[in-house]
């Protein structure tokens, strides 16, 4: 890691620390709706003056509130949330990827279903691939694919080998190809198999799991 990337993991944990209090966290929500003087949280809070300080004295060590005057009563202050204060709080952009491929064994379903999904949240282009690919994508994934309004590409099943480039990011979905490949580099999920059990709640699972990844990784992953 770089000192720049050390330093700004040093920030976000002090701001989670800092967040870790239920008071201090509730705080933040109200700032997040405007600015607040010590009275007035002491209202909202029901907390003594002292506690109420040492509360915002750590929330402004964080980096997460700032305080200023009054411009008509000078003697009281406001507190307000700091600017960039949210920023950092989860993670942001990882990787960066000239493709996006996703890989099983068979390329039969949970990769043929996370390459369809991937491309309806992102830009970056998507591709499947399977480590013994089967001869044609299960009629399950197909099915439950139409059933959430996702098409699948008029695709056979494809090797690998034939499939993988330079700049992919590779997310294997399925735990023997992630274990037949160690070397292989980006992400694992492991996704249960829906053809073990070959169940319409299987296929459902799958997809359902496969798709609250995608959500999830798209904004972490930039094209290169």
């Amino acid at each position: 890691m770089t000192i720049e990337e050390i330093q700004d993991l040093r920030a976000r944990a002090a701001k989670h620390a800092a967040l870790a209090d239920p008071a201090r966290l509730r705080i933040v929500d109200l700032l997040t709706l405007g600015d607040f003087s010590p009275t007035e949280l002491q209202a909202e809070l029901g907390m003594p003056s002292n506690l109420l300080s040492h509360h915002l004295r750590a929330l402004e060590d964080a980096g997460l509130a700032t305080r200023h005057r009054s411009e008509a009563d000078r003697r009281r202050s406001y507190t307000r949330l700091a600017a960039g204060a949210l920023e950092g709080l989860v993670p942001g952009a990882e990787h960066g990827a000239r493709r996006v491929l996703f890989v099983c064994t068979k390329n039969s379903a949970r990769s043929q279903l996370a390459a369809a999904l991937w491309q309806q949240v992102s830009e970056i282009p998507s591709a499947s691939a399977g480590t013994h690919p089967a001869d044609r994508i299960a009629p399950g994934a197909i099915e439950v694919a139409r059933r959430h309004g996702v098409d699948l590409a008029d695709l056979p099943p494809r090797n690998l080998e034939q499939v993988a480039g330079d700049g992919d990011f590779v997310v294997t979905v399925c735990d023997n190809a992630h274990e037949e490949l160690p070397g292989l580099g980006g992400v694992h999920w492991s996704v249960p198999d829906p053809l073990r059990l070959g169940t319409e709640e299987a296929f459902e699972n799958a997809f359902n799991d496969i798709a609250h990844r995608i959500n999830d990784l798209a904004p972490r992953v930039l094209a290169a």
